[in-house]
């Protein structure tokens, strides 16, 4: 699976938690190169650039974008299972995001060079 190259962005992104009622605040919604709002009956989370999340939300920040560059086929099976099986391993934890066109996984930054690290060793090209 080690096809796909992986890209690492710069910047920091953070995963906040709203009630399952809340509007969609603006500050989720503005120009970003990766943002993701999801609802459940539970929850109201997203995923956007850390400088866009207020202080004040539940937050879980210092999270890092690692991009596998796409597209990725839908008939592709496997990719997210061959990033996180040796991140677990490695006892780095990870939040993984699929989009249409590709998947991200996002990492701590504290576990952004082991992670580099463990998925070249998997065969992965990082940039």
């Amino acid at each position: 699976m080690s096809g796909f190259p992986l890209r690492v962005w710069p910047g920091c992104w953070a995963v906040c938690r709203l009630g399952p009622s809340d509007d969609v605040p603006a500050w989720a919604t503005g120009p970003s190169p990766l943002s993701v709002i999801a609802r459940t009956n539970a929850e109201l989370s997203i995923l956007s650039p850390e400088a866009s999340a207020p202080g004040e939300v539940l937050c879980e920040r210092g999270f890092r974008v690692i991009e596998v560059v796409g597209p990725v086929p839908f008939a592709v099976t496997g990719l997210i299972a061959s990033l996180s099986q040796p991140l677990a391993a490695a006892g780095i934890s990870l939040f993984p995001v699929a989009t249409y066109d590709t998947d991200y996984v996002l990492v701590k930054e504290a576990s952004l060079a082991p992670a580099v690290e463990v998925l070249r060793a998997a065969g992965f090209t990082v940039t």
